[in-house]
């Protein structure tokens, strides 16, 4: 049996690189620029450790240069720089990690640097947008300058260079079909882009700075000026600060660097800091929120050691709180190798699991510390609470000590708080807690009213996935039941033990209902003939609690029976048998007049439903109109 070994051809690794390794060609910058930072932090190391004796680190910096004749983008570093022998180790054998065998080396201190590269591709993805690449570096250490050239076949040349200064130069001879990244506009977009908070000042250009008058200018003498760096970045942004280095202002300036266009204030912020068993660092912010749950999405940005990965991301941040803003930036995070997407891991969990747990505390912090403040914020924040709540169980329980239940009158309960308020009106005959609510304080209003006159508390739950929190509020605490005020009478919805005698006998039951179907042609009405108190409306129209909360959670997503979102409306007609009207329409003689009554009083039930509109709102008007003349 003959065995040997797989040979891979390196004539193809340059197609594979620029079609299929980097989707996206614009990331050769962020790639070069990162190479570049990572020379300068491993010079940091170094120096600082004392191993570059001699070398003064002093204040490097990138910077970037496009020449538009040349057809050429210049990227210069100040950093540690390759001797010959490196540069045929790191250059030549593709894939070599420069970075990955720094750190191994100092694995004691080099790791908290900062240095981002692992895979040592890196480089190569100025091929797709460059015919041409050069190399000139001289390494800190006392020996020649190299200058390596490639022009994407596996052929290259590499000599000595007349190069002075330690550093590397990289120099792209862009391509023909790449000449957009000649222009400086499409530069600055990417370096604000991929590079905006490097830890190493990014210098792209020059800029004119105004400077103070002098005493003695006069009015009219223009200020004076002069040109300085243009540096695009800010290598200190407020996440790789200690929290107690900041103030409220120091976070919300941060916010408006990050989202320039962004004009509302947030509403408070969480500083993630941790590391161990991972390291992670970050600063979430609470947004004003609206209801809708698919627009206020990918907004959050995930750096690693301060290089931009992308806004997308699901898997590293629970889904309920990529609703929220802000940056998570760790080293930890498993990227593929062209550092453009997640790869499945167990940190990633880990990594998920702490971020809930991190803002549940905050949250549970900012009620206990200032309720006052957690109430006025409460509709703007709501629907991140309550989509955690239904989505992730360990938030849930934690949210159980701050989520609030707001009633149509402005009250705020924790469910707690509730649950002591209402036990002795709202538990029925068999021990369980009804909690009544409305969706809507001006369609429900009449409703509402009758529910407060007999002292029952009503909450106001009107986001789109009340219906799903509801039911999981039901199944995970006992002898609890939640009722839209409209979903029947009240002595239904919460059920006591006296019952109230009806004042028809059955005969005139069966009589009354007879000329009730005989007048209602709407079949999608079920009539109910209910004693009630006699001071309580003859006729009530109401929704099965059941069935329209079931179509509500399958319009919004899952939760409902299947269909359940496109059956017709199905509404209950309550007929109060003890109401005086009810019985004048049992004894009216007259059929017409009969009838009239009967339009008259389903139209007023309708009307306080919300449902005559139209054509029969407008006759419901005219017999009005009749009826009191």
């Amino acid at each position: 049996m003959a065995t040997g070994k797989i040979n891979v051809s390196v004539e193809n690794i340059f197609p594979l690189i620029k079609k299929f390794l980097y989707s996206d060609h614009e990331i050769f910058l962020r790639e070069l620029i990162s190479n570049a930072t990572d020379a300068t932090l491993k010079l940091k190391h170094l120096t600082s450790i004392g191993e570059a004796k001699g070398v003064v680190y002093g204040n490097p910096l990138i910077e970037v240069k496009v020449d538009k004749k040349g057809k050429k983008i210049h990227v210069i570093d100040q950093g540690i720089g390759m001797t010959e022998e490196e540069v045929k180790k790191y250059i030549n054998e593709l894939a070599f990690s420069g970075a990955e065998e720094f750190l191994n080396k100092y694995e004691d201190g080099a790791k908290e640097t900062g240095i981002i590269g692992h895979f040592g591709l890196g480089f190569y993805s100025s091929f797709m947008v460059a015919d041409k690449v050069e190399i000139i570096t001289k390494s800190y250490k006392d020996e020649p300058a190299v200058h390596w050239e490639c022009d994407g076949s596996p052929k290259f040349s590499i000599k000595k260079s007349k190069k002075e200064d330690r550093g590397t130069e990289i120099i792209l001879h862009i391509a023909d079909d790449s000449k957009e990244f000649l222009d400086d506009a499409r530069i600055t977009g990417l370096l604000k882009k991929y590079n905006k908070f490097m830890p190493i000042p990014i210098k792209f250009g020059m800029r004119t700075e105004t400077l103070p008058k002098p005493e003695d200018a006069k009015e009219e003498d223009p200020a004076p000026t002069h040109e300085v760096d243009n540096i695009i970045n800010n290598p200190d942004p407020a996440w790789t600060k200690q929290p107690k280095d900041l103030k409220d202002e120091d976070y919300k300036s941060f916010y408006r660097e990050l989202y320039p266009m962004q004009f509302e204030e947030p509403l408070f912020n969480i500083h993630l800091n941790v590391d161990y068993p991972f390291n992670l660092t970050g600063i979430l912010y609470f947004p004003k929120m609206t209801n809708d749950l698919n627009l206020q999405k990918d907004r959050i940005q995930l750096y690693q050691n301060q290089v931009f990965v992308t806004d997308n991301v699901e898997g590293i941040v629970p889904e309920f709180l990529t609703m929220l803003r802000g940056v998570i930036d760790s080293p930890d995070i498993p990227l593929n190798v062209s550092r453009s997407y997640l790869q499945a891991d167990g940190a990633v969990k880990k990594i998920s699991s702490y971020i809930t747990r991190k803002v549940a505390d905050k949250l549970n912090s900012l009620f206990k510390n200032n309720r006052e403040d957690f109430e006025a914020k409460w509709n703007d924040i709501k629907i991140v609470i309550e989509y955690g709540m239904l989505s992730e169980e360990k938030f849930f329980e934690k949210a159980d000590k701050f989520a609030l239940y707001p009633t149509v009158d402005g009250n705020y309960f924790t469910f707690e708080e509730l649950q002591e308020k209402i036990k002795d009106t709202q538990t029925d005959k068999d021990d369980k807690l009804v909690v009544l609510y409305a969706s809507d304080k001006e369609a429900q209003h009449s409703y509402i009213e009758a529910a407060k006159a007999k002292g029952y508390e009503v909450l106001l739950m009107d986001s789109p996935i009340i219906g799903h929190l509801m039911q999981k509020l039901e199944t995970s605490k006992e002898k609890i039941s939640f009722a839209r005020v409209d979903a029947d009478h009240f002595d239904n919805l919460i059920k006591k033990e006296d019952t109230q005698i009806s004042k028809l006998s059955d005969e005139e039951k069966d009589r009354l209902k007879a000329n009730l179907e005989e007048v209602i042609e709407n079949k999608s009405y079920t009539i109910q003939l209910e004693p009630m108190d006699s001071n309580a409306s003859p006729f009530i129209i109401t929704e099965p609690e059941f069935m329209r909360r079931m179509k509500e959670m399958q319009q919004t997503g899952g939760g409902g029976m299947f269909g359940m979102g496109n059956m017709p409306e199905m509404y209950n007609l309550i007929v109060n048998t003890n109401h005086e009207l009810v019985g004048e329409i049992l004894n009216t003689k007259t059929a017409k007049k009969r009838e009239r009554l009967i339009n008259q009083s389903i139209d007023l039930a309708r009307l306080s439903k919300g449902l005559l509109k139209g054509q029969e709102l407008t006759e419901f008007i005219k017999r009005s109109y009749e009826m009191v003349k």
